[in-house]
């Protein structure tokens, strides 16, 4: 579900007293519903960012560029630069999926984007 301006506008609404004053101190001033979608958009490519930067790790540096320096190592009778390439990355595409999956989930809760579940 995207964000939505109109339900953060409903809800603010919702927390004004009958006098159309806001109940929060004056002091306090709350974010409006562009920022927060600009903070929740910077959050989700700082999450995207650091999960594509382990994918290019596994998928290209180990698994490409240093498989033959990774080959002296031995795991189970084969080379760490064969098994990574062959068995590593696809387990690391597996966790990076959970992990993006689990974050962003948190990060729609913390923005208040979260889909409704029916």
């Amino acid at each position: 579900m995207r964000f939505n301006p109109r339900r953060s506008q409903l809800m603010a609404e919702d927390k004004k007293s009958p006098s159309g004053a806001a109940q929060s101190a004056p002091s306090e001033k709350k974010p409006s519903p562009r920022q927060k979608h600009e903070e929740y958009w910077r959050a989700n490519l700082i999450v995207l960012a650091c999960l594509l930067f382990v994918w290019f790790l596994f998928g290209c540096v180990f698994s490409i560029f240093m498989v033959e320096t990774l080959n002296e190592v031995k795991i189970g009778g084969f080379p760490l630069g064969f098994w990574i390439a062959q068995q590593g990355t696809i387990y690391v595409f597996i966790i990076l999926i959970l992990v993006y999956a689990l974050v962003m989930r948190k990060l729609d809760k913390q923005y208040d984007v979260e889909e409704d579940e029916d």
